[in-house]
């Protein structure tokens, strides 16, 4: 790809307003404050849409870009431009995007465990409407061989640098079966061109499978026919500590199962008046088919009335009706049931670098005599 492909930002990492209203800042990360999603449709507006950036926010020029296929898997490597790439016949999907660490501050404020990486509470996660072309088509016209046995995207960000090593763009390995099922090359979010932000001109969207094998920004897939590594899959992104192996569990790869209120955290409410407690919940392994929600820390639960669309590969809304009776501090509660039979946990289990928290997130608010 052309140099002058890529103009870095003159401003932060991320490129995209970030009002305090709609986000918390972490360094090259922002995360979406839930309370911003009340009232709003089933996909998150894109100026909303959580930023995770191992770097920084590259400004590409889509007329000079190109994706070029390569490797040992391929009978006919070759390039796309931009558009070309536009002019194949297109799938539009709904496809939540969740950062493997969502979550992570849960460890150490419910379980009092030490982690390391991004702070994040819920809002690394959110479900737009995608527009692309299916990576299947693309490596078809590129002659993908039957022998082919990975498929390892690469991001056009800086290349990421930690405790002085250098590891390079981001780009992490998929098995050829999942590439050739559901993985799309996206170039529009919710009916627009790809922002800046989240992965202009291109990126994949990987359903189902946490965010970091939805690569932003995609200048070159290599396509092997022995199977490929990186430090994204050798190094993090992997479970350590606690009762996993010693060398580390494999390469992360479905989401689990989260609920989130959307309220602000600490929310203060009316007392003697009903509120309907809005939520959504989500899972990598299938449809949500029930969610319960506890307004006394567990000590109870009812049923969520669940609305809307019910997409597995994204989310599902729902809602309840609650009278506090009196002031004073309460905690909610909300657990997902997907249609696996998986219900989230009540704890965690514990890895050093915070990965897929999926247990029951305790969220405090005050109810107050008005």
């Amino acid at each position: 790809m052309p140099d002058e492909a890529v103009v870095e930002p003159t401003a932060g990492p991320i490129v995209k307003p970030l009002p305090p209203e709609l986000f918390d800042v972490h360094g090259s990360c922002a995360e979406m404050r839930w309370e911003a999603m009340r009232g709003v449709g089933y996909h998150v507006p894109t100026d909303r849409f959580f930023v995770r950036n191992h770097t920084r926010t590259p400004v590409i020029d889509a007329a000079a870009w190109r994706l070029e296929l390569h490797g040992s898997g391929l009978r006919a490597p070759r390039s796309f431009g931009y558009r070309e790439l536009l002019a194949l016949p297109s799938v539009t999907r709904d496809v939540l995007i969740e950062c493997a660490g969502n979550g992570r501050r849960f460890f150490t404020d419910q379980q009092h465990q030490e982690v390391s990486g991004t702070p994040w509470r819920l809002g690394a996660a959110g479900a737009a409407r995608w527009r692309g072309v299916p990576l299947a088509a693309v490596l078809k016209l590129a002659g993908i061989t039957p022998g082919a046995v990975d498929v390892m995207p690469r991001g056009l960000d800086p290349c990421y640098v930690a405790d002085g090593v250098d590891h390079g763009r981001v780009r992490r390995p998929i098995p050829v079966a999942k590439a050739l099922d559901d993985v799309i090359l996206a170039y529009e979010m919710n009916g627009e061109p790809l922002p800046p932000d989240h992965g202009h001109p291109v990126r994949l969207v990987v359903p189902s499978w946490i965010g970091l094998a939805s690569v932003k920004w995609v200048g070159d897939i290599e396509v092997s026919a022995e199977p490929l590594s990186s430090p994204w899959t050798t190094e993090f992104y992997r479970m350590l500590g606690g009762e996993h192996p010693p060398g580390g569990g494999p390469p992360l790869t479905v989401h689990d199962a989260k609920s989130a209120f959307e309220l602000p955290w600490g929310a203060v409410l009316a007392a003697g008046r009903p509120h309907v407690l809005r939520g959504r919940s989500w899972s990598g392994r299938g449809r949500i088919t029930s969610v319960e929600v506890s307004v006394d820390g567990g000590a109870s639960w009812r049923p969520a009335l669940l609305h809307g669309a019910h997409v597995a590969r994204a989310w599902t809304r729902w809602h309840v009706t609650w009278n506090p009776p009196a002031s004073g501090s309460y905690t909610l509660l909300a657990r997902a049931t997907d249609e696996t039979g998986a219900t989230q946990p009540m704890e965690s289990p514990y890895n050093e670098l915070g990965y897929l928290f999926n247990a029951v997130v305790r969220c405090p608010v005050r109810v107050i005599n008005v």
